[in-house]
């Protein structure tokens, strides 16, 4: 009966013990509650503005996205209507019976290079 009894004690004074520093919890945990819900409260405005900033960004983007899609379509339009003009002019005119002109070679067109920069073999910085 030794064991059974000390178990008895030691359960009994944990049991106690929880239940002190539950009271003392208590209060904490109120407190926290409490500066919770002013914190939420605080936000509030905080979070409506930076909503209403999001959605007019947003409303603002949206307006130039669009505008710049009819722009790219408009282009895309007239790149479209020009290459099927010149194909419809190169189908009217006659056929030349000269051979096309022959573009320089690579080899005949000169490259410019870019000057190389100064070497550090006579320098005295250090």
């Amino acid at each position: 009966m030794g064991i059974g009894t000390t178990l008895k004690r030691w359960f009994g004074r944990a049991k106690e013990e929880a239940a002190e520093l539950g009271e003392k919890a208590k209060p904490l945990v109120e407190k926290a509650k409490e500066e919770a819900a002013e914190l939420g409260e605080k936000a509030k405005p905080v979070v409506e503005k930076a909503k209403e900033t999001a959605g007019e960004a947003f409303e603002k983007v949206k307006d130039v996205a669009e505008e710049t899609w009819e722009k790219v379509e408009d282009k895309i339009d007239d790149l479209r209507g020009e290459g099927a003009d010149e194909t419809a002019a190169g189908a009217s005119e006659p056929a030349s019976s000269e051979p096309p002109a022959e573009a320089p070679s690579d080899e005949a067109t000169e490259r410019p290079t870019a000057p190389t920069p100064p070497s550090d073999e006579g320098s005295t910085d250090g």
